[in-house]
């Protein structure tokens, strides 16, 4: 089972890299859906300012905010294409924002008034999904946003990555920080706050060694699976 795994995932990323990759996805589903119940009938903090309420609802964007997930998976991917440490280190970051998140989120929930959302075109009622599937709480700071910038921060002046997909992942995540303003889903200060804390954490990674014992917990589990 080891070897078919090793020679067909083997083919997009190293095996080594599974449990951690496919932990930091489910880590995040855990931290937003687990606190979202802590947080139930509690008092929710509304950040919305002037500026929030001026920028304009563009539901096309929906498909940005939606497409994004597509942008994480294959950037994650190319982490591995970086170095083992590179990864480790990454990971360690994103695994730290999420924990931050976590605390962050319970210890303040915060909501938001979205739009009613009338029309019925493709994007209004992909937007509308959006509005149902994803209720306006822990808003800040922005999973989505701190997601899209690891994913740049990732690869940012990596040279094993072509420049040109790097110049696109900035783009493309700053796009994302864009959809999620023009959506509604969030406001200003929860896409500041979500790069800010993946620059945060990206930097205690790299200044210091905690990410080791992250790193050992997953190469014992992969030495225990045979996926070493």
């Amino acid at each position: 089972m080891n070897t078919l795994l090793k020679k067909t995932v083997g083919r997009i990323c190293p095996t080594y890299a599974i449990f951690p990759l496919v932990g930091s996805f489910v880590v995040e589903t855990l931290v937003y859906e687990v606190s979202k119940l802590l947080e139930k009938g509690r008092y929710h903090y509304d950040f919305t300012t002037s500026f929030d309420r001026a920028v304009p609802v563009i539901p096309w964007f929906s498909f940005i905010y939606f497409g994004c997930y597509i942008f994480w998976v294959l950037n994650f991917i190319l982490l591995t294409r970086v170095s083992k440490e590179h990864l480790y280190r990454m990971l360690f970051a994103v695994y730290l924002s999420y924990m931050i998140n976590a605390i962050i989120f319970i210890a303040m929930p915060t909501t938001n008034i979205r739009p009613e959302v009338t029309g019925n075109s493709i994007s209004e009622q992909v937007l509308r999904f959006i509005y149902w599937s994803d209720t306006a709480e822990n808003l800040f700071p922005s999973i989505h946003c701190s997601v899209s910038w690891f994913c740049y921060i990732g690869i940012r002046r990596k040279k094993q990555i072509p420049k040109a997909y790097r110049i696109f992942s900035m783009l493309f995540a700053l796009v994302v920080v864009v959809s999620t303003q023009v959506t509604k889903q969030h406001y200003f200060v929860d896409a500041i706050g979500g790069i800010a804390l993946a620059e945060i954490c990206c930097l205690i990674s790299y200044k210091t060694k905690l990410y080791q014992p992250f790193q050992r917990f997953f190469e014992k589990l992969n030495t225990r699976c045979g996926l070493d």
